[in-house]
């Protein structure tokens, strides 16, 4: 894996001109309550250039004219405090593990960066700043900018993260490859849940086999919070309660996925709790997959990302005004109310611009659905589709969801 992150520094080196310094940090756990943290999980961007999973570390990374020099800081180790939290990461280990061979220890990074100013060897400083909203909490990096600001006011600062967006929306093979097994780990867990779906099964029961199954097959954790929705709340996009049981009749939305390598699947499935779907839930699960191959078909390099939308809609609304459930296209709206695609990839909804065209090695989902309250009916279907040089693959073509196989495997289970 190693040559992964050399492979990702050395295609940032593209977009960087001489005297330019990305600085990253991995971050840290937030405290949950009284002296307990949250469990950590690090700031994909820096993962993306290191292979680094621990906290506190830091990556530089200086554009000079003899090319990209990267320095890798890291907690050092102390005995004692292991004892405690568990064994630090050598210099060795980390060198072994990034490929950065110039690895240094954290009470060194403002010395060293220090240093590079004063020799003039900086020019602009590029960090990762993305914000999604103006009250989100602080990031290191954006505390980081603060203090550095004032003590360097004659430093360009600069947001590194729509250079991210370009190298993270096109996956390398080894990539791909770590998505195809987490993707195969989804469908481990689902197989497991069709074992035990009845009616009077508790959807945190559901919740817990996948987590079981996945882990116990190699994931590191759940790429996001599982949602099983049954009847009523299927049609509550993100319901994350998972407490009711599940009844005779109804249809159980399940939006999962593992995650493998620090990369994400996320699958959408819906099944019949008592193992076969009724005549009108077969009749708009039906609606949903077509809708869904509809947009799979259109994926292809030079299409429009937002394009994909238009044509989940339009097939949605066709079918719908057919079977008389609306009458105008604009009541679609109704029923279905989100995007049918995202990227994916480290996250979930993976960075990357969503105004462009597909190219090849981008991973998008492809999640149509259908939303009727009024009956109890809610259906999405999701998988996660490479764009490739003549059109697409879907990299979860194993994980059945035909009216068809779904009610052979749950007789089966």
């Amino acid at each position: 894996m190693q040559s992964i992150y050399e492979a990702h520094r050395e295609h940032l080196s593209q977009f960087l001109n001489v005297g330019d310094l990305a600085v990253l940090f991995s971050g840290k756990a937030p405290k949950s309550t009284a002296d307990a943290h949250y469990a950590f999980l690090p700031n994909k961007n820096f993962f993306y250039f290191t292979g680094c999973t621990e906290e506190h570390f830091i990556v530089t990374m200086l554009m000079t004219d003899k090319g990209l020099e990267t320095t890798l800081f890291i907690e050092k180790p102390d005995y004692d405090v292991e004892k405690w939290v568990g064994r630090k990461l050598t210099k060795a280990s980390a060198i072994e593990k990034s490929g950065i061979k110039d690895v240094q220890y954290l009470d060194q990074f403002i010395s060293f960066t220090g240093r590079l100013i004063n020799n003039g060897k900086v020019e602009r400083v590029f960090l990762d700043l993305e914000k999604l909203s103006w009250d989100e909490m602080e990031s290191a990096a954006s505390t980081f900018v603060s203090e550095f600001s004032k003590r360097y006011p004659f430093i360009t600062v600069k947001s590194l993260h729509f250079i991210l967006c370009e190298l993270r929306v096109i996956k390398s093979e080894e990539e791909i490859k770590q998505i195809e097994t987490a993707i195969d780990l989804t469908n481990k867990g689902l197989d497991a849940i069709l074992k035990i779906l009845k009616p009077g099964v508790i959807e945190y029961q559901l919740e817990a086999t996948f987590a079981y199954h996945i882990r116990m097959h190699g994931a590191e954790r759940c790429s996001f919070e599982t949602i099983a929705a049954s009847g009523s709340d299927g049609v509550i996009l993100h319901y994350v309660e998972n407490k009711k049981p599940v009844q005779a009749g109804d249809l159980v939305l399940l939006d999962l996925g593992a995650q493998y390598g620090q990369y994400a699947a996320d699958i959408s499935r819906t099944y019949p709790v008592s193992g076969k779907f009724t005549e009108r839930q077969a009749q708009i699960y039906n609606i949903v997959l077509k809708a869904q191959q509809d947009v799979i078909d259109a994926m292809k390099p030079g299409i429009p990302f937002e394009e994909l939308n238009k044509v989940c809609q339009k097939s949605l609304a066709e079918s719908l005004k057919q079977i008389g459930l609306i009458k105008e296209d604009s009541e679609l709206t109704k029923y279905y109310y989100h995007g049918v695609s995202h990227y994916l990839g480290l996250d979930v909804h993976d960075i990357g611009s969503r105004n462009g065209l597909l190219k090849p090695g981008m991973v998008l989902t492809v999640e149509p659905g259908l939303y009727i309250a009024e009956e109890n009916i809610g259906i999405r279907i999701e998988d996660d589709i490479l764009i490739t040089e003549d059109g697409n693959v879907v990299l979860s073509k194993q994980i059945p969801k035909s009216v068809a196989d779904i009610e052979a495997m749950m007789q089966q289970a």
